[in-house]
């Protein structure tokens, strides 16, 4: 096995989201693999800049308000010229919004899209623009979900988000998979983070979850950002428009 293929050495990878859980692990697992991060976020990202130190990476913090109307672009652009090139952009930020669909509110409706669609596309259109007009080639790493696959309860907003975004992967992996751009996306399983903190809260919802996971246990950030690490470094050159679940084998029971 050559274990080059396996590295990011020499490349810049931006994270959105990597304050904490699903995004830190991946920052984590980037770094580790050799890559500079530059971490987006809007809140605080010290914590995830001591874990990188800790592995002995370069992390850059940058922070933003991903929902903030032109912030993401705006962000990107700014970013590729103070530490660029970069060489991959992983697409982690993103929000739930839980209530039954009758009682959805139309702006909790706006902000899950806005922000976990619509953003991802616009970051994945200003990066692509940025690639193609360099001829260079590059990796777009989306975050979808298990609701990529299945409808999920009390989160219909969430689960329209991640359809699309796993058919804005494919769409763009079409497009752009002839111009040395590999876009793919991860479908994490039952992963210990705040968007699940509510579940592992409730002892008979966590315990049905933990039932049916064949691996026996809630996931780690760190086991997506392994995977993450895998679909940015040159071992995954022939993978395009790939949505891999991450999930323990949820979706294989």
């Amino acid at each position: 096995m050559d274990l080059d293929a396996f590295s990011l050495a020499g490349r810049t990878i931006l994270v959105t989201g990597a304050n904490t859980g699903i995004g830190q692990g991946i920052a984590v697992a980037a770094a580790r693999a050799g890559a500079t991060v530059l971490g987006v976020a809007r809140s605080p990202l010290a914590e995830t800049a001591d874990a990188v130190a800790a592995v002995g990476g370069r992390f850059v913090a940058i922070a933003c308000d991903l929902a903030a109307p032109g912030a993401a672009v705006a962000m990107l652009e700014r970013a590729w010229a103070e530490h660029g090139p970069i060489d991959g952009l992983v697409n982690n930020a993103g929000i739930i919004r839980r209530a039954d669909a009758a009682e959805h509110s139309e702006a909790d409706w706006d902000a899950v899209l806005d922000l976990n669609l619509k953003t991802v596309f616009l970051l994945s259109q200003a990066f692509g623009k940025r690639l193609l007009a360099a001829g260079r080639p590059g990796r777009i790493v989306n975050i979808a979900s298990l609701l990529s696959f299945q409808g999920g309860i009390r989160v219909a907003a969430y689960t329209a988000s991640k359809h699309g975004v796993a058919g804005l992967t494919r769409v763009l992996a079409n497009e752009w998979a002839g111009r040395g751009i590999n876009v793919n996306a991860i479908a994490p399983g039952y992963v210990e983070s705040n968007n699940t903190e509510a579940l592992r809260a409730d002892p008979e919802r966590s315990a049905a979850i933990l039932a049916r996971i064949p691996a026996g246990r809630w996931g780690a950030p760190a086991d997506i950002g392994d995977a993450t690490v895998f679909l940015l470094a040159p071992a995954s050159a022939y993978v395009h428009g790939a949505v891999l679940p991450v999930d323990g084998g949820w979706l294989a029971r």
